[in-house]
Formats: C-alpha cells, structure tokens, sequence
C-alpha cells in the first residue's frame, strides 16, 4: 500500500472525507478508485460511490481476493443506503465467511451489522437479532462498536425493551466519543434524543396526555386494558389480541374505550366505524354483527354490554381502560414514519417493509404527496421518496413489526 492510499484510508477512518478524496482525486487505479467510492457514499453521492466501487472490484485481480470482497462489502452497505432491501441474505453471509478466512474479522463482523441492519429495516426483529448476536462479546473498533450499538438500540425500542436500548445508547456514546467522528456522535445523540420525545398519546378516563416510549413500556406493564392504536390491538397483561387485519373492529375497541367507562350510542358507532352519513336498519344490523366479533375476540380480557343508548366496555380483572393513539393518525401512518429516517426510499423496498402491494403503496404515496408530506425524486426505478421527520415525537411505535401481529 502506497503512502497516498495510506492516507487516504486514514483520512476515512478519522471522518475527513475531503482529506481521504485530496489524496486520491486524480488517481483510477483499482484501490483508489474503492476508496473514492466510500468517500463519495460518506458524502450522501451514493449512485457516484456504488460506480466506483463496482470499477474498483472489476479493477482487482483474481488472486486479490480479500480487496474484492472489501470492495463487495462497501457496495453492500451502499445498497442498504439506498434501500435496496430486496435479494437473498446469502450473499453477506458469504461475504463474511470470506473476509473472516483473510482474517479480516472488522470488516467480516461489518458484513454482519450490515445484515442486521437490513433485517432491521424490514421488520424481521428475529433474523435482525440472530445476525446481531454475531458481534456480542467481539472486540470491534469504535466506530463499529458505535454502529452495532445504535443497531441494538433500535432494535431493543422496536420490542419495547426501554432500558436495554439506554445501554446500549450509552455504549455507542462512549464508542462514538472514541472514534471521534462527529456525524456518528450526532446520529448516537440524535437516537438518545428520541427517547425523550413523545411517541404516542394515552386517551381514556378523561385523560389525553403525551407519553414518552418508557411510559408507553409502562402502560402496558401496568395491568390496564389497552387498545392499542399504534401496534392495533387490545392488550391486558400478558394477553394481546391482534386487530392488525380487523380495521372496524378496531375502530369500535377504540371507540369503546374513548367512552369508558360510558357508553357510545349505536348511531354515532356506526357513523364512525363505517363512515356512513344515515343510519338505516342493515347498518345497524352490521354492527351487531361487528359488535358480536369483538366480544368473542376480546371476552377473555372484557366484554361488551348492550345499553339503553348502545353498548360499554366491560374488563374483567382491572379498573383502568386507556386507548394508546398513534402521534399523528392516518392510515399510512407506517409509510411516514418509514420515510421520516432521511433515507431516500423505492417503492419496492417499502411494500418489502410494510408488507404489502407495491400498487398499495405507489397510491398512498400519490395522496401523501398531493397532501404535501412526502416528496420524491426522479422517475421509474430510480425514484425515491422522502418525508421530513413529523416534528416533537418520535415514530418508533408505527415502524413495521414493531409489535406482535399474532
């Protein structure tokens, strides 16, 4: 290794990303050109990086295996930058068996944070676990100990472990302080900032108050009824009924629970659980039947009374009923909260996130863009979309499986 590519690398480690490209601007053999490419991807110009990187691995010979499969890794984690979420998690798993044969175990448990990361980003919080647990108890320069620390915050916050996800933050603060690389000390106190802001509103008993993620952790560990309109389902201890694919019945837990320990009159329920300005005799008969699915789904935590007026929320073993609403409602409450990380995303690797059609989603970012809360960029595969993040709140508690569905 030359004295320019030396510097170059160091300059990169340290966070001088102008430095690292002074020192190999002008120069197109195949490691500058890699390391051009990271500096480039540092810089926000990821197509720019992901062609270098590609002419760098072109550029290695055949017996320079290790340089290649560096230069495979970098290209990875631009993808991930990009949001290409889709493929097989094959690939960085023989990336990293190939750089850990080199010896080369920072970058090897890189290619594992890299999948963890991705996992992460598409809800799988199992595969994102098992992918992070290949870094536990391995010694890792700071950097990527900060980075493996912010990826196990998150993923602790997406399962509600609220203190787990401090220590780990605080890990990656004293990691992040070691590297001394400021844009990694400002996405570490940007993510302890989150957990100071509000993540959802706690409504019933005529209360409506903003609660941060550790009193939201709180809430459920309380023993109260929840109808829980962020993860959408009812929750009483240990027990959690999903209403993910049950929208009405959904609306009318929540409706119930808003009026607890009142009743609702069975016009008004109707004209919010199905929308409908009159209210005839099949509208009516639609939600008794609607009312009689929720009454089995629910009866081991409560049940449901009829009224004079029209029907209450009875629990079984607790005196306290509390709705948990989403910081801001809709109905792609998911899709914004995924556009919110500042990250330029593809149709395709949202409908991967969330689930569901790309069709589906194409529309609801249609709406969302004639409404002024996302914007996107160029056309056909290469477009992207970006919302700014929903200010005072986080969103951790809309991101896709965050929570249990079953």
């Amino acid at each position: 290794m030359d004295s320019l590519i030396a510097a170059s690398a160091r300059a990169l480690a340290s966070g001088d990303v102008l430095a690292a490209l002074n020192h190999v601007a002008l120069r197109e053999d195949p490691a500058a050109l890699a390391l051009r490419g990271i500096a480039m991807a540092r810089l926000g110009e990821l197509a720019r990086a992901r062609g270098l990187l590609r002419r760098a691995r072109r550029g290695f010979g055949t017996y320079e295996g290790l340089s290649r499969a560096r230069c495979a890794l970098a290209d990875a984690e631009v993808a991930l930058a990009m949001r290409e979420l889709g493929g097989s998690p094959a690939p960085l798993r023989a990336l990293a068996a190939q750089l850990q044969a080199h010896g080369d175990q920072g970058n090897a448990l890189q290619a594992w944070l890299i999948l963890a990361r991705r996992w992460l980003l598409l809800g799988r919080l199992p595969q994102a676990a098992e992918a992070l647990s290949r870094l536990d108890g391995q010694r890792m320069p700071p950097a990527l100990a900060a980075m493996a620390g912010l990826t196990a915050a998150a993923l602790a916050l997406r399962a509600l472990r609220v203190a787990e996800a401090r220590a780990a933050l605080e890990a990656a603060d004293v990691a992040a302080g070691a590297a001394g690389i400021a844009a990694l000390q400002a996405e570490v106190a940007a993510a302890r900032a989150e957990l100071e802001r509000p993540a959802a509103r706690c409504l019933g008993g005529g209360v409506d108050v903003p609660l941060r993620i550790g009193q939201v952790q709180a809430l459920l560990a309380s023993g109260a009824l929840v109808v829980d309109g962020c993860r959408r389902g009812v929750r009483q201890g240990g027990r959690w009924h999903s209403l993910v694919r049950r929208p009405v019945l959904l609306a009318l837990a929540r409706a119930l629970a808003e009026a607890w320990p009142g009743d609702v009159e069975r016009d008004a329920l109707v004209a919010r659980v199905f929308g409908m300005r009159h209210r005839d005799d099949s509208l009516r008969a639609r939600l008794r039947v609607e009312i009689g699915r929720l009454r089995a789904l629910v009866a081991a935590v409560a049940g449901i009374e009829a009224t004079p007026r029209g029907f209450r929320l009875v629990p079984h073993a607790t005196d306290t009923v509390r709705v948990l609403a989403p910081p801001f409602e809709g109905a792609q409450a998911a899709l914004v909260a995924l556009l919110a990380d500042g990250a330029g995303w593809s149709t395709s690797a949202l409908a991967l996130a969330l689930g569901g059609s790309q069709r589906n989603v194409q529309r609801a970012l249609v709406e969302l863009e004639a409404a002024g809360r996302v914007r996107s960029r160029g056309r056909g595969r290469a477009q992207r979309w970006w919302s700014l993040p929903p200010g005072g709140f986080t969103t951790i508690l809309l991101l896709p499986a965050a929570l249990p569905v079953d």
